[in-house]
């Protein structure tokens, strides 16, 4: 039984034998070695392609004429003895292939359609190319350093997971396969050029865009299901019933976090932590990379730099911070380190395929992996984050998985040997699958170790299907570049589109050093992306906000502090991504799916529906150019609040303070304007109501507010859900959620209505009955009224009424 409405699915148990597609073969890249070209010069007959492309399922039979099966039987022991059929090398590495050169595939197409998405993690436009003529898109969870930018190689997560889009309608395919996969993409309307269409519509041409896709992996089974949507929203609700959504994150985790490798002892951690108040620049939490640790044994501290950890964390916690610590999947091997020994004495360390405990090279040296597949590990490892077997530890201590691919550095191709046993299953089978596996066991750690009670926050690097339930995605070591700044916008959307949400990049580049432009220009990006931590390498020096001159301080700071400003709405926006799978972060499509004009559209991306972000990504730029969609709709600027009209290009001139961001007209944005050092410190402070009103004097919103870290939420129905409607010339808060129980002393400081005139009155009508006068101002140039203290509780029902 299929959870969703608008669900197909197709599961198909392939033959232990068939033959890569010769059509693919001769495009995939020399970087993966020679197996597939073997396979190729194996099976290239005109009859295997023709059923391949007519059948697109497993090997099927060609019928036998007399004596074929003789024939056959000597062909087959002839291709028994071909180099790569059994045993293959990869630079000075070997693979065994006890199963022989396995393989699976299926084509789709897509008639009407020329634009797909999604299969991320790749660092390219969020519409995907065609690859005739190129290497295919390619699937396989790889510790990549200094990766190439519009280019199909794997990085380090994959979503098999691919959304085809129309006017008439959105679609998507999820290949469940966590083997080596390879996505092909062709379309006949690739390459023309614009006189060459126009061409075609005087000439009467009526030829119909198709775009076709043909999936194959390595080793496992067909297992597809065909997502038929037909709205974009029916889509993500489809997947998310079969993966699904996006973990609820702590507030906190929604705030400014501060990172590098390595911040180098307590007192170097105490000075970073004292900098920010100094420069009154809010910030939640400050991050220990893999220099924290005892010689690289993750759970442990430094007893040199760190002798203290919990008088460090208490420091933190003192001024309502957190920190987040790495723990890494491989571990050092050495007798005298428990976490080793545990699981040695377990046998829960992956294994080689003659059966020893597999062992790679890594940042502690020699180090084995656990075998993350086994829920026995998965479990004994959740167990190490209990505060009396993590010492030093507190609940303001989180986690961050990263080198989990598994990132091997004398493996091939950095990863691990595809012969390496899970059980009975080889490495090759599941691959895609172990990083999630990883964050997975951590994630159910954090949740142990309070009793169930608080929510956990983890980052991964690598990620499959399903992996946004257990945290939060960056797309892992970029550069200090302006094209680095660039991509991160199309490879976050690509990520929401496949239910990721929770996705940002290291902002100021992770290698080499960002010049002060560069730097202020990301922190304005990074602060309307939903991840937002600045992370640098060992190397570089140090980048603090505070270290670019006053001028460029003041620039990032008002950056974070229009991010922790918007955090109600964030908040909210996350909440309903949790409960329905519809991204954070999307592309303007999602909302405006018949406008072809958004359909490659990915410098710019909307927050919700309501708010639009184009940040300013082009060194030296003095304009920029921002797509404003919806026809008969208006948007607002929300630094000047000036009107402009929907469905058109408009030129935006900019200074570097510049952050193009507009609300959508017919929309209403909980903030909270009284920014302080953390989120935390901000829990009971007063919300603001910023109304925009449509054309037609309307406006709606939503606010969710609970206690910010806890399951209680879900559990004790421990929440509030409000909904504001602007109507008739009057504003009503009315619960959007009965079920709803949560008391807060946080209320409403002010109403800021956009596109407004002037009333006579305003007049604040309770629960009770009661009636109030309320003071405006009216600024007739860019008609703002301001209602100044309604003073209601922001749980409260209510009305304003204008006059």
């Amino acid at each position: 039984i299929l959870p969703s409405p608008g669900l197909l699915a197709l599961h198909l148990v392939p033959t232990p034998y068939f033959p890569l597609p010769p059509s693919l073969s001769h495009k995939i890249s020399s970087t993966v070695g020679s197996m597939w070209d073997k396979m190729k010069s194996i099976f290239s007959s005109d009859t295997s392609k023709d059923a391949l492309a007519g059948e697109g399922a497993e090997g099927a039979d060609v019928p036998a004429k007399e004596g074929a099966e003789k024939d056959g039987e000597q062909e087959k022991d002839k291709d028994d003895e071909q180099p790569g059929m059994w045993e293959e090398t990869f630079k000075t590495h070997t693979d065994s292939k006890p199963n022989g050169p396995t393989s699976i595939s299926l084509d789709f197409s897509f008639p009407g359609v020329e634009n797909v998405y999604g299969i991320p993690e790749h660092a390219d436009n969020l519409k995907l190319k065609t690859t005739d003529g190129g290497d295919p898109y390619r699937l396989y969870n790889l510790d990549v350093f200094q990766y190439e930018l519009y280019n199909p190689m794997a990085l380090y997560g994959a979503v098999p997971v691919m959304l085809a889009h129309s006017p008439q309608r959105t679609m998507g395919i999820f290949w469940l396969n966590a083997a080596e996969t390879w996505v092909d993409i062709s379309s006949n309307t690739a390459g023309k050029t614009v006189f060459g269409q126009m061409l075609d519509y005087v000439q009467g041409a009526s030829e119909t865009p198709q775009t076709d896709v043909r999936w194959i992996s390595e080793s496992g089974i067909i297992d597809v299901f065909l997502l038929l949507g037909p709205r974009p929203a029916d889509v993500f609700t489809q997947y998310a019933s079969l993966t699904g959504t996006q973990a609820l994150p702590p507030l906190f985790s929604l705030a400014y976090h501060q990172c590098r490798w390595n911040y180098n002892d307590q007192d170097d951690v105490r000075a970073v932590d004292a900098g920010f108040d100094e420069h009154d620049i809010p910030y939640d939490v400050i991050w220990l990379d893999i220099e924290h640790a005892d010689g690289k044994r993750y759970f442990t501290w430094d007893p040199n730099k760190f002798p203290t950890p919990r008088d460090m964390l208490q420091g933190l916690e003192d001024k309502r911070r957190k920190m987040v610590a790495i723990v890494d999947p491989h571990i050092k091997v050495d007798t005298n380190y428990k976490i080793h020994n545990e699981i040695r004495s377990k046998n829960f360390y992956v294994k080689t395929k003659d059966g020893n405990d597999y062992e790679g090279w890594c940042w502690p040296g020699s180090a084995g992996y656990p075998d993350f597949t086994k829920p026995e590990m998965r479990a004994w490892w959740a167990s190490m984050f209990s505060y009396d077997q993590y010492e030093g530890s507190m609940a303001n201590l989180y986690t961050w998985n990263d080198m989990n691919e598994p990132s091997v550095f004398n493996g091939p191709e950095v990863t691990m040997h595809k012969d390496a046993l899970h059980g009975p299953w080889e490495h090759r089978d599941l691959h895609n699958l172990y990083g999630l596996y990883v964050q997975m066991a951590t994630t159910e750690g954090l949740v142990q170790r309070s009793g169930g009670v608080e929510r956990p926050f983890v980052l991964t690097r690598a990620f499959f299907a399903g992996s946004q339930r257990f945290g939060a995605v960056w797309t892992g070591d970029n550069a200090a570049e302006w094209d680095h700044l660039k991509i991160s916008l199309p490879m976050c959307l690509s990520l929401g589109l496949v239910g990721i949400s929770f996705c940002g990049a290291d902002v100021g580049g992770f290698f080499k050093s960002p010049s002060t432009e560069l730097l202020v220009r990301w922190y304005q990006a990074g602060a309307y992306q939903p991840f937002i931590r600045a992370h640098a390498h060992l190397d570089t020096p140090r980048r603090e906000p505070w270290l670019f001159g006053s001028e460029n301080t003041a620039l990032i700071r008002e950056a974070l502090r229009q991010r922790y400003a918007l955090l109600p709405y964030w908040y909210t926006l996350f909440y309903s991504t949790h409960l329905s799978g519809h991204p954070v972060m999307r592309p303007l499509w999602v909302e405006y799916p018949d406008d072809a004009t958004t359909f490659s559209m990915d410098d710019q991306y909307l927050l919700g529906r309501d708010m639009l972000v184009h940040p300013v990504t082009e060194e030296g730029s003095r304009s920029v150019t921002a797509y404003l969609p919806g026809k008969g709709e208006v948007w607002y600027d929300v630094h000047t609040f000036q009107k402009h009209k929907g469905a058109q290009n408009l030129y935006i001139p900019v200074t570097m303070s510049s952050i193009p961001v507009f609300q959508r007209g017919g929309s209403i944005i909980p903030r909270k304007d009284r920014v302080r050092r953390s989120s935390s410190c901000m829990t009971n402070d007063p919300y603001t109501l910023y109304v925009a009103l449509s054309p037609q004097n309307t406006a709606e919103g939503e606010l969710f507010v609970d206690d910010g870290h806890t399951f209680k939420y879900q559990t004790d129905s421990q929440y509030i859900h409000r909904k504001f409607i602007f109507a008739n010339q009057s504003l009503t808060s009315q619960n959007a959620d009965p079920k709803g129980q949560f008391s807060t002393p946080a209320w409403l400081e002010r109403v800021v209505i956009l596109g407004a005139q002037k009333p006579s009155a305003v007049t604040l009508h309770a629960a009770d009955g009661s009636q109030s006068p309320l003071e405006f101002d009216f600024d007739a140039h860019t008609a703002v009224l301001t209602l100044r203290k309604p003073a209601v509780n922001v749980g409260a029902d209510w009305t304003i009424v204008l006059r």
